[in-house]
């Protein structure tokens, strides 16, 4: 059985995110369309797909769902858009920097 992260967008032009298991991302989509969804969707259909991506097992899906449930609005249309150069882009830190790890000296 495969897994699925989709991506709608809402009435208000909102994304949601979301994760499936089963054959076919659009029977989750209709479920959302008909208000069987999540709550936020319920309260701003009509909604459409506009990005989906299959995964093998359903874990990878939900780690993928959650990464994406993060994201800015921006990274999110580039991912929609299929645009790899903008998505890591938009994953650098602003400052250009690596994030270096909170430590603190032992010394006395």
């Amino acid at each position: 059985m495969s897994a699925w992260v989709y991506m709608l967008r809402c009435a208000d032009g909102s994304y949601y995110v979301g994760s499936h298991r089963g054959e076919d991302v659009q029977t989750r989509v209709g479920q959302h369309q008909a208000g069987e969804g999540g709550n936020y969707t319920l309260r701003q259909r009509p909604v459409s797909l506009v990005w989906c991506e299959e995964f093998q097992r359903i874990t990878d899906a939900i780690a993928f769902e959650r990464k994406v449930k993060g994201w800015s609005r921006a990274k999110k249309e580039a991912l929609i858009s299929g645009d790899w150069t903008t998505v890591s882009a938009l994953s650098r830190r602003r400052s250009g920097q690596p994030q270096l790890p909170l430590s603190r000296s032992c010394d006395t």
